[in-house]
């Protein structure tokens, strides 16, 4: 009895060792430091995780050197192949990631020092790694924003003096562009279609100018405002016979001040 016993011991050790040893052969030759010139690839039909895992790539970024085994089987979770039982010092994984191609394999290395600490990480196909970079921000046009201010709110009768209440509507408006970046802002002064072409002209390039200049003192870059009179060019609406009072208040929309920022 005792005898049996004895080569059964003698047996589970040997099996062990010949594990260990399986292990081992089958494994980089890593240096103290987490170092490897030849680094081998299992073969994927030798993996014990069936078929893999799809990893979360924000828990793959933050992957990095120093980590220990339990931070790093808390991001990636157990390696995917037997490396051995004793003194492993690599982790293989076989992932899977969704592309706008199709599905993507790539095996996975980590690479441990004497201390057991993780120090080098290793994709069988250098393309792989291209997926843990950050993805291109798409470049974004010129972004444009349009404001659009009553010219009879912003000044009196046939005038091109800000009224009160015209300070107050472009003052709100500098507060928008100081919370954001711009290329250009575009003052556009308009009018209806009353009264001459040239006097017309005039009247809205001098509105378009005072708001600019009070867009400058509410801190609005100098250097980045256009201005410019459109007259009565670009009506907004058109009206037919109507009385004075009806016309004045169809053609209302027509008088006004465009703000664009662009950028």
């Amino acid at each position: 009895m005792y005898e049996t016993m004895k080569q059964a011991g003698k047996s589970a050790v040997a099996l062990v060792a010949a594990l260990v040893l399986a292990g081992c052969g089958s494994l980089s030759k890593v240096d103290d430091k987490g170092n490897t010139q030849e680094p081998v690839w299992p073969d994927t039909k030798d993996i014990t995780f069936k078929n893999g895992s799809y990893p979360n790539l924000d828990d793959l970024r933050l992957v990095g050197p120093g980590m220990s085994k339990d931070q790093l089987y808390n991001l990636l979770g157990r390696p995917h192949f037997g490396e051995g039982l004793v003194g492993v010092r690599e982790w293989d994984y076989w992932f899977h990631f969704r592309t706008p191609q199709g599905d993507l394999s790539c095996q996975y290395k980590v690479l441990f020092d004497s201390d057991k600490r993780a120090q080098n990480f290793l994709w069988k196909d250098p393309a792989c790694a291209d997926l843990l970079k950050a993805a291109p921000a798409e470049s974004a046009q010129p972004a444009q924003r349009d404001f659009s201010l009553g010219a009879d709110v912003l000044f009196g009768f046939d005038s091109a003096q800000l009224s009160p209440a015209g300070r107050q509507a472009v003052e709100q408006v500098a507060d928008q562009l100081r919370e954001q970046s711009y290329k250009e802002v575009r003052v556009v002064g308009h009018t209806d279609r009353l009264g001459g072409e040239r006097y017309n002209q005039r009247l809205s390039e001098q509105r378009a100018q005072a708001v600019a200049n009070q867009l400058r003192a509410q801190g609005v870059d100098s250097t980045r405002i256009t201005v410019l009179g459109a007259g009565a060019s670009q009506p907004l609406v058109k009206c037919g016979p109507l009385s004075r009072s009806e016309l004045l208040a169809c053609l209302k929309p027509n008088r006004r001040v465009d703000i664009s920022v662009r950028g």
